[in-house]
């Protein structure tokens, strides 16, 4: 019995001394909560006017396809028009209204199809969410729902 006792003791004081409780260590860390200033990361988001996310290049179609502005309606009828009007009004969201003037298409469609990246990473989103104070919801919108969008935005902005 006095020999089971002895290893369990052991056993115990071994489990301590290779657990550490000593100091903690002196060396950098890239875990999730070492202090910023002591991680060194990219910066999220470029500030070239694109946005974050997979759309990098937009062809414009010059005349705007009506087909795709019908289809842009439709779905801004859907799932845009209860926080976002086509003027210049603020709803939840900003108004649409020369949308397409201030900002690049790529910019749009990743804001329509990459939201919650956008509002975490793109610095004029922030500015929108701070302005707006309501989080764009991600509606599931596609790529190619989203070009649809845009092109209704840019026959809403008097664009032939």
């Amino acid at each position: 019995m006095k020999r089971l006792q002895i290893v369990v003791l052991s056993a115990l004081v071994g489990g301590v001394f290779a657990c550490g409780g000593g100091e903690p260590s002196q060396e950098s860390s890239t875990s999730g909560d070492a202090p910023k200033s002591m991680v060194s990361e990219e910066p999220a988001a470029t500030n070239d006017g694109t946005g974050v996310g997979e759309i990098k290049n937009v062809e414009l179609a010059n005349p705007l396809d009506q087909a795709m502005v019908k289809e842009g309606e439709g779905i801004y009828d859907m799932k845009c028009s209860a926080c976002h009007k086509i003027t210049d009004e603020r709803v939840v969201g900003p108004g649409w209204a020369s949308i397409t003037k201030r900002r690049k298409p790529e910019w749009i469609m990743n804001m329509i199809t990459n939201v919650d990246v956008m509002l975490a990473e793109d610095p004029e989103a922030q500015k929108l969410l701070e302005e707006c104070l309501t989080r764009m919801p991600n509606q599931n919108v596609s790529v190619t729902e989203a070009r649809s969008i845009l092109e209704f935005m840019r026959s809403n902005d008097g664009e032939k």
